[in-house]
This record gives C-alpha cells, sequence and structure tokens, in this order.
C-alpha cells in the first residue's frame, strides 16, 4: 500500500509542477526564468493551469479524507468544500475588487455587474451540472449495483440515489440562505446586512458541525488509508501541507486559467460576458466536481453530495457575503457593491433553482428523473439564452424576461415539492432544531436525537 499511495501522491504532484515553475518565472522569480516560461501561449496557460488544478483537486479529496479520523466527518467535508471552491472566490473576488477600484465608472460598474454574474453562473452550474449530474454518473456508472446509496426502483428512470439524513442540517441551512438572497435586490444592492446574515448563518453552520463526534471507524482505501495510520501530529501536519499546498496552487492557478479560457472563446466568437458567467466559473468548479466524481467512484456517494451540497451552502452564503467586503476594501470605505436590473434577476433566477433543487432533497433522494429535469430546465436556460444573446432566435421576449419566466417556473415546481412533501419537510426542520439546540444548548440541555 505504501508503494501504491506514494505513487498516486507523486502522480498528482507532477501535475501542478509545470504551473510551479511558470508561476515561479513569471511571479516570483522573473529575473532568473527562461523567456519561454514568462512568454508562455494562451493555450498552454491553460493547459499548464489545468492541470495544476487537476492534481490538486485529488490533493485536496485525499486530505479531507485523512482529516476525518481527527475531526467530524461533516467538518472535512465543510473545509474540503470551501478549498474546493477557492477558484471561483478568487474570480469573484477580482471583480469585486475592480468594482471598487474603479467605483463611479463604466469599467467600475461593469466590474460589479460581472462579480454578481459569475456568482450566479457558478451556484447554478453547481445545482444544473454539479448536482444532476452526480446523480446520473452515481446510477449509471460501473459498479452502481454495490453502492448501498443506489437504489433501484420499477418504472421508467425510477432509480434513486438515497442520501444519508445527516445532511439535513445543509439542507436547512442552505434554504435560509436562498430564501434570503431572493431580497437581495431589492437592496440595491449587496450589503452589510446581506454580509451579516449570510455569512453570519455560515458560521452558526460551522459551529454547529464543530460539535459533532468524530468518525474513527469510517473505512478508507489508498492514500487516506495509507495517511491515515502515521502518528496523530504528523497525520495533522500532513493533511494541513496539503490543504495548504493544493489550496495556494488552485488560487494562484485560477485567474490565468479563467482569462486564458476567455481568450480562447473570443477567438470563436463567443461573447465576453457569456464567458465570465458560464465558462470561466465552468473552470473554476472543476475542483469540486472532480473531487465528488473521486469519491463518488469509490462507492462513498454520501460523501460526496455531502460535499456538493456544503460547496452550495458556502457559495451561497460566504461568497456573496463576502463580495462587499472586498468591494469595500477597494473602494477604501464601505460601499454596497451594486448591479443593474438584469443581474437582478439572475439573482431571482439562482435562488428559484436552488429553491427548487432542495424541494427535491426533501426525501433524501433524488431519481433518475428528478436529476434530468434538473439538468434540461439549467441547460435550456443557457442554451435559449445565449441564442438570443447571438439573435440566433426570434423570441417575443428579452433575455432578461427569460430569466424571470425561468425564475417563476422553478419557483412554482418547487412550491408544489414542499406541499406535496410537506411532512418530510416538518420532520426536517424538527430534526435540524433539535441538532443545533444539542450544539448549542441554551439553559437546559435537550435530549440528543430530537424527532429522529
Amino acid at each position: 500500500m505504501r508503494r501504491q499511495a506514494f505513487g498516486a501522491i507523486s502522480a498528482a504532484l507532477a501535475l501542478t509542477l509545470p504551473w510551479v515553475a511558470v508561476w515561479s518565472a513569471t511571479d516570483l522569480f522573473p529575473q532568473f526564468a527562461p523567456a519561454a516560461l514568462r512568454t508562455l501561449s494562451t493555450l498552454w496557460t491553460v493547459v499548464v493551469t489545468g492541470l495544476a488544478v487537476l492534481g490538486s483537486s485529488f490533493l485536496l479529496a485525499w486530505a479531507a479524507e485523512t482529516a476525518e479520523k481527527d475531526v467530524p466527518r461533516a467538518f472535512a467535508i465543510a473545509v474540503l468544500a470551501v478549498l474546493a471552491v477557492a477558484p471561483e472566490y478568487a474570480v469573484d473576488a477580482l471583480y469585486a475588487w475592480n468594482a471598487g477600484q474603479f467605483a463611479g465608472t463604466e469599467r467600475g460598474i461593469e466590474a460589479g455587474n460581472l462579480a454578481v454574474a459569475n456568482m450566479t453562473g457558478a451556484n447554478r452550474i453547481l445545482i444544473g451540472i454539479g448536482w444532476a449530474g452526480i446523480a446520473l454518473f452515481t446510477i449509471f456508472r460501473r459498479g452502481a449495483s454495490t453502492d448501498p446509496a443506489v437504489e433501484k426502483r420499477p418504472g421508467l428512470l425510477a432509480d434513486v440515489v438515497t442520501l444519508d439524513r445527516d445532511i439535513g442540517l445543509e439542507i436547512v441551512f442552505l434554504l435560509a440562505a436562498t430564501l434570503w438572497a431572493f431580497l437581495v435586490p431589492f437592496n440595491g444592492g449587496i450589503d452589510i446586512f446581506d454580509m451579516l446574515f449570510l455569512v453570519g448563518l455560515y458560521v452558526c453552520y460551522i459551529a454547529v458541525i464543530l460539535r459533532g463526534e468524530t468518525e474513527p471507524e469510517t473505512q478508507h482505501v489508498g492514500v487516506p488509508a495509507y495517511l491515515q495510520r502515521f502518528s496523530r501530529p504528523w497525520r495533522i501536519a500532513t493533511v494541513l501541507l496539503l490543504f495548504a499546498y493544493s489550496g495556494t496552487m488552485i488560487f494562484t492557478a485560477v485567474e490565468p486559467f479563467a482569462h486564458g479560457l476567455e481568450e480562447l472563446g473570443q477567438h470563436v466568437g463567443i461573447p465576453s460576458f457569456f464567458m465570465i458567467q458560464w465558462i470561466a466559473p465552468l473552470a473554476s468548479e472543476s475542483p469540486e466536481l472532480i473531487v465528488v466524481v473521486y469519491l463518488v467512484n469509490k462507492a462513498r456517494s454520501t460523501a460526496g453530495f455531502n460535499a456538493l451540497i456544503s460547496s452550495k451552502l458556502n457559495q451561497w452564503t460566504l461568497l456573496i457575503g463576502t463580495l462587499v467586503v472586498v468591494h469595500s476594501l477597494a473602494l477604501g470605505s464601505y460601499g454596497v457593491l451594486s448591479f443593474d436590473f438584469k443581474q437582478s434577476a439572475e439573482i431571482w433566477l439562482t435562488a428559484a433553482q436552488s429553491f427548487f433543487a432542495i424541494g427535491l432533497l426533501l426525501r433524501f433522494e433524488i431519481s433518475v428523473r428528478e436529476a434530468l429535469v434538473l439538468l434540461g430546465l439549467f441547460l435550456s436556460q443557457v442554451v435559449l439564452e445565449f441564442l438570443l444573446i447571438r439573435e440566433a432566435i426570434a423570441l417575443p421576449v428579452s433575455s432578461t424576461d427569460l430569466l424571470l419566466g425561468y425564475s417563476v417556473l422553478y419557483v412554482v415546481l418547487g412550491t408544489a415539492l414542499f406541499i406535496s412533501r410537506r411532512r418530510s419537510f416538518g420532520r426536517l426542520v424538527r430534526r435540524t432544531v433539535g441538532t443545533v439546540s444539542d450544539a448549542m444548548p441554551i439553559g437546559e440541555e435537550r435530549p440528543h436525537g430530537v424527532d429522529d
């Protein structure tokens, strides 16, 4: 096992080394670097940074699995989710910073719109492609018949992925963030109240899961199994080193990766705004999708979905909440991160999609049919909007009207799900209230496991 684990870690590190060389040549030691490394073409920049993101994704997954021996699994997954979406944080923070630096100018206004567009695109990709795609992959992949999370049911496309009920905490917190997100556009932009509520919500969530119990009995294989054999001090140091190294690689590679993709897209006629909203987030979301595919392929579907849901929660709380902080730092004083009405529609659509997706998970399962509906709605909206922007089709609505129309559709479908599954929703809320009360008792402690 030692040789196999060492070989896997070496291979993942090798994928990151070309970017280490290029990054050192361009940012750290340009005076000592050969010109070939300092003048890399756009295509090769995308390739090198993409490989670094890929290798770092595996290092993140191994570190998170190894950490489960010492901290609650939910907390390890939450840390993994935060680091895995670091590329998206970096891209969005760049636009929020530019919005503050060039406030009051056309460039600043455009940057504010792009910050919101990038954030909403990333969130919708995470659900539309992430949740739906991973559900379908879990059911149809080779070896799915031996996965305890996959349940065969009679009927057309009726097979389901069953989820651990412990993720109910994340679902309820995500619902609270989603309902708040509907209100964000009414404040004229992302402001301090959004930051206080959304960041506070995530801090509360972390406080609750930190009080959970570790689960050392979980059986791991491969690299995590090998690393968990280390003594506790060496194991913790190794995990922190893997987190730090992979996080640094992702953080430094994301900007040239995203900008390189934008340039390549422009060469083939894809509008810049569309690239920033969809192609750049698709690239920056790739680490977490790779991590989840890795977990699912090891028949750890529950951990995979936990990572996806936790990623959505921290993007829908920390990402939105911290944008105003970055904007204000660049501005030199407090300022609301404003955006135009089209971006308001983007936020409403993103919140509506999240509302519908949460409705699908109220019974802690998602079927092939439901995953296809989620994927189909996402793809149809993106394709129709792209065709409208390119004037390839003529519709009696604008692209903003299209966003509002899909928002209404998602809300109607989501409301129908919440009504039909109201008993499941009630049990979910009561269970979550019990979990929070056990973790943060006020006065007398409540007995564990309220309304299980």
